[in-house]
């Protein structure tokens, strides 16, 4: 018997890139796919794939995708088979699994049990020691009295790693050096947990000294089967979340493959684990990978971001394998079967811009492409002309390659990075490019921090003006400016006298004479000049080499005469100066007014109208896409006027905080 026929229908009850992937293997064997939306995904590209779409409420995900009454409620109103929660939303929650089955709807993961032995690391890591399962050093306890919890810091050592107890993607993380911030770290960290899971617990651990992450991927069945497929390397991070995955880990030897992959199926057998999971270690890479120099970490009772990469290495659709798995039916297969081809690397392209800190962006993509090349896969939720709004997680995409060893995936991957046109919202492209051509990352050892090392040389800081996209934008402008002379000299009444070398047209006796254009790139004035020789236009911008490379930028159209010249995977925003347009709080010289960085929430206000700060000191708070920003003093000075209250909306560029002299 089919899938199908035993899983007649599927409500996806998540939204972007992982509904899409369900959907389209949910079609391929035959099932009726429903989509449930916010208002801000009304459009999206996932609700026009499914059969069937319902609206679930306004755009928060508090309001929406994690309203488990209202998606239930519309899985018995659609006839919905079965429930597939995707990742993060209602992906781990213990409740909705129950609340599935009780609803006679079966939930397409590990049976609630499971998620709730591991959805807590701390209950997690007590259950697999039982199962001999090696944990890291640290704190565990249900206390949470914030001195206690500085002084079991100060038991293990620093530096620590400050950890939400439940959840995961690096959200109420927080790494302490030092004693003097520990305090700090905590509040932020319980916080971001409190918002993001609706849980502020944490535990403390000691920081595994040159720290790998490997994950193994696991799925056991209802039959008492459970396998691994192999492991993903994801020490490639920022902020403790992952940039770039790959599989098979580089360095990963046999007998430390066994070692890792037994303990894995141990950990998922202990709590009776069925359905796709994942084991995640930490090891100290000082020495390479050894068999006993790796800890357990946490277990997900989920499918993960990165699981493309696994599936390419191993010929399995994962996602068929937990519909399989969720209508009762065996793997099919035993270890001995699993088998691995090549290498294959996932790079998570983000709207964020690496050189301000990697702040999240929005707006509408005025231009999205990808290459379709040998060896590459796009996973995306998006299409041009969507909006990335500051409700959700910021990606734009996984591009993932596949390749016989891992330097041709690698390079498969920067080749893909190099043709893809993002144009709107910031991103991580050129950053990513720059990773995958790193020489530390290519050649190895890396380990978890070596992006924050290198993060330099990887262009993740504010970089010099990219005079050949502006010059390549600035030579369009001109060129719109001209053919717009030429609508208007031809659209004059007949019989109006007007002198002909007023014409912006090709006729001239004399040469041309050097066009200055005053550009506004980025928000910041810029002088171009535009000479001709002959039919050649070629632009100058003083202080600027512009060099070879013009004619590798890519242009896309935006709004209001705006131009994004896209230049190695890094965008710039240009278009002619308009005098009447300008900030005069950006240009008012006095340094004094700090602004939103992001559209978000305003979460926390540390100052009043009257009170003294000093450059650098904490002024507010705004969380966008799940994650918290500090706003800081930009210089000594006075606090004039406080612009916001904790709870309220924020727009990107507006004024939160005015200091005085």
């Amino acid at each position: 018997m089919t899938i199908a026929a035993k899983l007649t229908s599927i409500l996806i009850a998540n939204r972007g890139e992982i509904a899409c992937r369900v959907i389209r293997t949910a079609k391929r064997l035959g099932l009726r796919t429903i989509a449930v939306y916010s208002d801000a995904d009304a459009e999206a590209l996932f609700v026009q794939m499914a059969d069937e779409a319902y609206r679930i409420g306004p755009a928060p995900a508090r309001e929406s995708y994690l309203d488990a009454a209202k998606i239930l409620a519309v899985a018995k109103e659609a006839g919905a088979a079965c429930i597939h929660p995707g990742y993060g939303f209602l992906s781990e929650n213990a409740e909705f699994a129950d609340a599935c089955a009780a609803a006679g709807i079966v939930f397409v993961g590990p049976p609630a049990s499971a998620i709730r032995a591991m959805g807590l690391k701390d209950a997690a890591k007590a259950l697999v020691e039982k199962a001999s399962v090696p944990v890291v050093p640290g704190y565990h306890g249900a206390e949470q009295d914030a001195d206690f919890l500085a002084t079991e810091a100060e038991r293990i050592g620093y530096p620590v790693l400050i950890k939400a107890v439940a959840g995961g993607g690096g959200k109420g993380m927080k790494k302490v050096d030092k004693a003097a911030d520990f305090g700090d770290a905590l509040t932020s960290a319980q916080r971001e947990a409190q918002n993001a899971f609706g849980d502020a617990r944490v535990l403390v651990e000691k920081y595994v000294l040159s720290p790998r992450h490997v994950e193994i991927q696991i799925f056991g069945d209802s039959h008492g089967n459970v396998v691994h497929l192999y492991e993903r390397d994801c020490s490639l991070q920022r902020r403790h979340q992952k940039v770039i995955e790959e599989a098979p880990a580089p360095g990963m030897s046999a007998d430390v493959r066994s070692a890792m992959g037994r303990a894995a199926t141990e950990a998922a057998k202990a709590v009776g684990y069925v359905g796709a999971g994942t084991v995640e270690f930490i090891a100290d890479g000082r020495d390479g990978l050894r068999a006993d120099r790796f800890y357990f970490m946490e277990m997900n009772t989920r499918l993960q971001v990165e699981h493309p990469v696994t599936e390419a290495i191993t010929g399995l659709d994962l996602v068929e394998l937990q519909l399989k798995v969720a209508a009762g039916e065996p793997l099919g297969f035993t270890q001995e079967d699993v088998t691995a081809t090549g290498h294959a690397v996932e790079a998570r392209l983000y709207a964020e811009d690496p050189e301000k800190g990697f702040l999240p962006s929005t707006g509408k993509l005025w231009a999205l492409s990808f290459p379709h090349g040998e060896g590459i896969r796009i996973d995306t939720g998006v299409e041009a002309g969507d909006t990335v709004t500051p409700f959700y997680d910021p990606m734009i995409a996984k591009v993932i390659a596949h390749g016989a060893t891992r330097d041709e995936a690698l390079d498969r991957l920067g080749v893909a990075l190099g043709e893809a046109i993002v144009a709107g919202p910031r991103t991580n492209l050129a950053f990513l490019k720059k990773l995958t051509e790193a020489e530390g990352f290519r050649k190895g050892p890396f380990d978890t921090g070596f992006i924050d090392r290198n993060i330099s040389a990887l262009g993740a800081e504010p970089q010099p003006l990219d005079a050949a996209a502006v010059a390549a934008a600035a030579l369009q402008l001109e060129e719109e400016r001209q053919e717009a002379g030429m609508i208007a000299a031809a659209g004059r009444a007949e019989g109006e006298t007007r002198s002909p070398w007023l014409d912006p047209d090709a006729f001239s006796l004399m040469p041309r004479q050097p066009l200055g254009l005053p550009l506004l790139v980025d928000g910041e004035r810029v002088e171009a000049q535009i000479e001709w020789h002959g039919d050649d236009a070629r632009v100058s911008l003083p202080g600027h080499e512009i060099g070879e490379g013009e004619h590798e930028v890519a242009l896309a159209e935006g709004e209001g005469g705006t131009w994004f010249a896209l230049h190695r995977g890094r965008q710039t925003a240009v278009a002619l100066f308009d005098p009447f347009t300008v900030d005069l709080d950006a240009t008012s010289g006095s340094g004094g007014v700090v602004k939103a960085p992001m559209h978000g929430k305003l979460v926390a206000v540390f100052v009043a109208p009257g009170e003294a700060v000093t450059k650098g000191q904490r002024l507010a708070i705004v969380e966008a896409m799940k994650m918290e920003h500090v706003l800081t003093a930009p210089r000594d000075g006075t606090v004039s006027e406080v612009a916001g209250e904790p709870g309220m909306q924020v727009a990107e560029g507006a004024k939160v905080v005015v200091l005085g002299e």
